[in-house]
């Protein structure tokens, strides 16, 4: 005879249906990138187009416009790795005085994980970064994909989830637009600096937000097993 209903759901249950909500955004977020990849790796003739359009269109437009290449390079400095290293160890930092060390781990992990991730895809796809007649810019390293845009998405989502509840209603929408806009511009920047393609752009966007969900969902089971560890300890 089966139980009566108590109006609560099982905490197996809960467990399921918040990995099969994982599993699901992870794959919405991680088949584009192997989509991006399979199409530069096969040198696919319209993402190709897209590329060398991306590349010489906005490398024109830089040139004539001086103003608009400051405010690339400005944003481009933005959403560099020394910026984030500074950031994110003082975060860390302050977790650790806080004693929210599983949080700390997190932050920790996710953000230096992130970079490392980049550097092995890189290796592993080995793509030369575009060339220009005239560069506004110089970059080092490989291409695909790219680190700005992957370290912006995952940079900028840390920030968001580390804040959300002390933020409150009334500034969510503001802080995820915000954002938004700032990702949105480093990945611009790298492109209208020609020192990746769009493809890259978008591929380091997708890797980035594969890397935050399966980053949390892992945080997330060690979390609901080890609460105490991501609380604040008096």
């Amino acid at each position: 005879m089966s139980s009566p209903s108590t109006g609560t759901t099982p905490p197996d249950a809960r467990f399921g249906v918040r990995s099969v909500l994982a599993l699901v955004s992870l794959a919405l977020v991680a088949v584009p990138f192997g989509l991006l990849l399979f199409f530069v790796q096969d040198n696919w003739p319209p993402l190709r187009a897209v590329d060398q359009g991306g590349r010489d269109g906005l490398h024109r437009f830089a040139l004539a416009h001086h103003t608009f290449t400051a405010v690339m390079k400005a944003l481009s400095t933005i959403g560099s790795a020394p910026v984030y290293f500074a950031v994110f160890a003082v975060l860390v930092a302050w977790l650790l005085h806080r004693r929210r060390r599983g949080l700390a781990a997190f932050v920790a992990v996710t953000e230096a994980g992130g970079a490392v991730l980049n550097e092995l895809v890189k290796t592993v796809v080995h793509r030369a970064r575009p060339v220009v007649a005239d560069p506004v810019a110089h970059a080092s390293g490989l291409s695909f994909p790219s680190g700005h845009a992957q370290s912006a998405v995952v940079s900028y989502s840390l920030l968001l989830l580390l804040f959300w509840n002390s933020a409150g209603r009334r500034w969510r929408p503001v802080a995820v637009a915000v954002a938004a806009v700032v990702v949105l511009g480093i990945g611009l920047s790298r492109t209208a600096l020609s020192v990746h393609y769009v493809s890259d752009v978008l591929a380091g966007y997708a890797l980035g937000a594969a890397w935050v969900v399966a980053m949390t969902a892992t945080f997330g089971a060690w979390h609901r097993e080890n609460p105490s560890r991501f609380e604040e300890e008096p």
